[in-house]
């Protein structure tokens, strides 16, 4: 008998590190006249192409080095989607420094803890956010110096920020003759922070190796399906985990990009649609409410805009059917996480469901859908026994996978994984043919009488209801069962409808004992810095919430 050879014969191809810079390089080189056009805080609009871009990304990284930025060094961002913004995600990567993009609607004490907690050792940051970095300024113990994204002639004439450098400054001051460095791929790249609804954010720190990756992964046809025929305009902010990856995968993939800044109201997104001749974005349900609603009061139509991407939280299925039906753009309902670079599937149709009708459809585009490759993922139990693929069952949700953290930064939280797996938060089921549907996250359950029940079906039943604008389920306490689902609702401007009516409206949709015990109306739902609404404080709200007895 022969042995198995100690080793594998390895092959002899190029060794090559997957790096960040490597993206905006290519981008120069093969699609170097495409746009890049952004809508600027100083109210006009700035275009020019991955060429110029490249040119001042070099530019930008010989400048962080002469403020002695070095390799491993965290530079943090406060900024909107724009051309600034996407020069510093490939200076500050590119050169082997770590970029640290923040949430700039958290409270400025959170902001300076996470600039502390990263040791971030400079801030550059928009016009917007001046008097944030000024709040902040004296409370970050490691940063140096601050770099305000503007012209020498909008900088302020007094402030009290401490060494306070012009970003235009910087880039006119150096030359653009700098050689990307060639480093490990593993090395740290990018440095995000969870939206945590309790305690403080914890860090997830992405390679370039992950990044890389994450970029081809979600470019494929099942996944964003970007390509050089693409205009697109990443609705969903850069401070957000790195707007979903876009700002590597359009660049990967040769698109015009446009970037609308800090108007995300219906109208603003929707004459940049028309003017840039947007084909697809991407964005949270709430970006897409505002757009909706302001087509339809105008009775407008898009006229090239024909794929979105939905994620962040579910996609309410009157949402997607409005958009299908009545505007002609495709919806892909997506699922990931801070935890995640943030993609883990996306839902698309096979073959075989394209004989389905409408409604058949519809049930499959609804889910969460099937993961990108790169991603594996399973449900468990709560003995983390694995559960079947049946379409019915739902446990915890697990995965794993090259762009999925293995821990958090500087180890906050101890460990994390399970078995290898990271455990999501998200309760889950999965399908025979592979396709997943949250049904809940874990701490948002309601858990009846020793029974869950998921809160994101009722949601979407309520805002079903044409009355209907936005809906929230969440439990409150039972002397009997435990908890009982409180449905939250904002109604339509100039609608009505009674709670006994909205009640009944779920009759024949789910079963008997997941009906609501009881509907509030309220004017508006908290929505945190990303987008979601934060049930955690609807619960504190509503925990003296008496339920009607029957």
């Amino acid at each position: 008998m022969s042995s198995l050879p100690m080793s594998p014969m390895m092959g002899q191809m190029m060794s090559q590190p997957l790096l960040i810079s490597n993206i905006l390089e290519f981008a120069a080189r093969h699609y170097g006249s495409s746009e890049i056009v952004s809508r600027r805080v100083e109210g006009d609009m700035h275009r020019y192409t991955y060429r110029e871009c490249h040119q001042r990304a070099r530019r930008l990284a010989n400048a962080l080095h002469g403020l002695g930025v070095r390799m491993g060094d965290r530079v943090a961002t406060l900024a909107w989607n724009g051309y600034r913004h996407l020069e510093a995600y490939y200076a500050v990567s590119g050169s082997g420094a770590v970029l640290h993009t923040i949430n700039p609607r958290l409270h400025p004490e959170q902001v300076a803890y996470i600039m502390n907690h990263a040791e971030d050792q400079y801030l550059l940051f928009d016009l917007t956010f001046l008097p944030v970095a000024e709040a902040i300024a004296a409370h970050c113990k490691t940063t140096k110096g601050f770099i305000l994204m503007c012209d020498r002639e909008r900088m302020p004439a007094e402030s009290k920020i401490p060494n306070l450098l012009c970003y235009e400054d910087l880039i006119n001051s150096h030359s653009d003759d700098y050689a990307w460095p060639q480093f490990d791929e593993n090395s740290a790249a990018t440095l995000c922070y969870t939206s945590g609804t309790t305690g403080n954010p914890k860090g997830a720190l992405y390679s370039h190796r992950s990044t890389v990756l994450h970029a081809y992964g979600s470019a494929m046809p099942n996944a964003l399906n970007v390509s050089s025929r693409d205009t697109v305009m990443p609705v969903v902010p850069m401070f957000h985990v790195n707007a979903w990856g876009l700002p590597y995968s359009v660049p990967l993939s040769g698109a015009k990009l446009v970037f609308p800044g800090a108007a995300l109201d219906g109208k603003s997104v929707y004459e940049l649609f028309e003017n840039e001749g947007v084909t697809f974005s991407a964005g949270v349900p709430t970006v897409w409410l505002g757009l909706i609603n302001y087509a339809t009061q105008n009775q407008l139509k898009f006229s090239t805009f024909r794929r979105t991407v939905i994620g962040g939280s579910a996609c309410p299925p009157a949402m997607m059917n409005t958009l299908i039906d009545d505007f002609g753009v495709e919806v892909v309902h997506a699922w990931g996480m801070t935890e995640m670079s943030p993609l883990g599937t996306t839902c698309t149709l096979m073959a075989k469901h394209l004989e389905l009708d409408r409604e058949g459809q519809r049930k499959i585009l609804q889910k969460q859908g099937h993961a990108v490759y790169g991603v594996d993922m399973k449900i468990v139990d709560d003995d983390g026994k694995e559960l079947p693929w049946d379409g019915v069952g739902y446990g915890h949700l697990l995965v794993r996978g090259p762009w999925i953290i293995a821990k958090y930064y500087k180890d906050e939280g101890g460990d994390v994984l399970q078995d290898g797996w990271f455990p999501t938060g998200d309760v889950a089921t999965i399908d025979p043919d592979g396709y997943m549907q949250i049904t809940d996250r874990s701490k948002d359950v309601i858990k009846s009488g020793g029974e869950w029940i998921g809160t994101i079906d009722l949601e979407n039943i309520a805002m079903a209801h044409p009355a209907v604008l936005q809906a929230a389920c969440i439990g409150v306490a039972h002397p009997k069962w435990d908890e009982r689902p409180l449905l939250v609702v904002v109604l339509r401007a100039g609608q009505q409808v009674s709670r006994e009516e909205l009640l009944r409206f779920f009759d024949g949709k789910i079963a008997k004992w997941w009906l609501p015990d009881d509907v509030v109306f309220t004017d508006a739902l908290p929505v945190g810095g990303t987008g979601k609404i934060q049930k955690n404080k609807l619960r504190d709200q509503y925990k003296e919430h008496k339920l009607p007895t029957v």
